[in-house]
């Protein structure tokens, strides 16, 4: 690898760190900063383009970053990533032809074991990255290369010896801790944007605040990451969700616990829990992203028996 490869690679991954600090986010940026990139030795260097495989001009010949563009309601994606139950990605290569500069690049990636940054799209506008990945494996009958995230404390540039057998393992775990968080973050990106960004409770729409709660937690059966399962909280609102503080009956009508209800602890109290009983949670406008009923009455029954 040349110097200026290393130092360009090095200098995108503090970038991204840097500005996910800033942002107060776990790893989701918005594409317009990604287009936009840093200034390396006077020189813009983007980190993702409308191409799959990405080569900033900085670079000499092995692509900086490899991205999955996230699915819009009603169109089908021009090729299909996958993350795998074996705790790897499959990605696609550009177009059919094994020889495209693009999939010789990754190829050499793959070789000379380079670290890339993989772009996940959540939404559109919006993605969660990882860094560093490297490609481990290739197909060529499949049109596929294998990748595995890494630990950023691990990253190596060609000149750190380990042993394959823990580095195997380690990315495994690595890969499967970030597609949790991809679906983490999926899943607050579709409440969120469905709740059209505000508490359902109280309306707050500071974005900082906002979390995407499961009406039937994750663990259950019926819990998965459908819109239909979740509410769009204020942390506060959210809390109180989980500890069945508070209750949404199944007609969207909220209730606070008795005890809470009668309760004397100043004015948080009564404007944050004590003034919503009996208030009706907003929803969204689409019939098939409200709140499944059923759910909710489940749920409710819940609160109910805790209570």
């Amino acid at each position: 690898m040349s110097d200026v490869d290393a130092r360009v690679r090095l200098a995108a991954f503090e970038f991204l760190e840097a500005t996910r600090r800033r942002l107060g986010t776990d790893g989701a940026f918005p594409r317009s900063l990604l287009v936009e990139g840093f200034i390396f030795e006077g020189q813009r260097v983007p980190l993702i383009a409308p191409q799959g495989i990405f080569k900033p001009r900085v670079l000499p010949e092995i692509p900086l970053s490899i991205t999955t563009v996230p699915i819009v309601e009603g169109q089908e994606r021009p090729y299909e990533d996958v993350l795998g139950a074996d705790g790897r990605l499959q990605y696609r290569y550009r177009g059919s032809d094994p020889s495209h500069r693009d999939n010789v690049g990754l190829r050499l990636a793959m070789q000379r074991q380079i670290p890339l940054i993989y772009f996940q799209g959540i939404v559109p506008g919006l993605y969660e990255a990882a860094w560093p990945v490297y490609i481990v494996g290739d197909d060529p009958a499949k049109l596929t290369f294998t990748v595995s995230v890494d630990e950023g404390q691990f990253v190596s540039l060609g000149t750190q010896p380990d042993d394959p057998e823990e580095t195997d393992l380690r990315r495994r775990y690595a890969t499967r801790i970030f597609q949790q968080r991809l679906h983490q973050t999926a899943f607050r990106e579709r409440v969120l944007d469905a709740y059209e960004r505000h508490c359902a409770v109280c309306r707050l729409r500071r974005d900082q605040f906002l979390e995407a709660a499961h009406i039937l937690p994750d663990k259950h059966p019926s819990g998965e990451p459908l819109i239909s399962n979740g509410l769009a909280l204020c942390k506060l609102h959210h809390a109180a969700f989980d500890s069945h503080i508070m209750g949404i009956r199944p007609d969207c009508t909220i209730e606070v616990r008795d005890d809470v209800l009668t309760e004397t602890d100043g004015p948080m109290l009564i404007h944050g829990l004590q003034g919503f009983h009996n208030k009706t949670i907003g929803i969204p406008k689409r019939e098939a992203w409200r709140p499944n009923s059923q759910f909710l009455e489940e749920r409710y029954v819940l609160f109910k028996k805790t209570g």
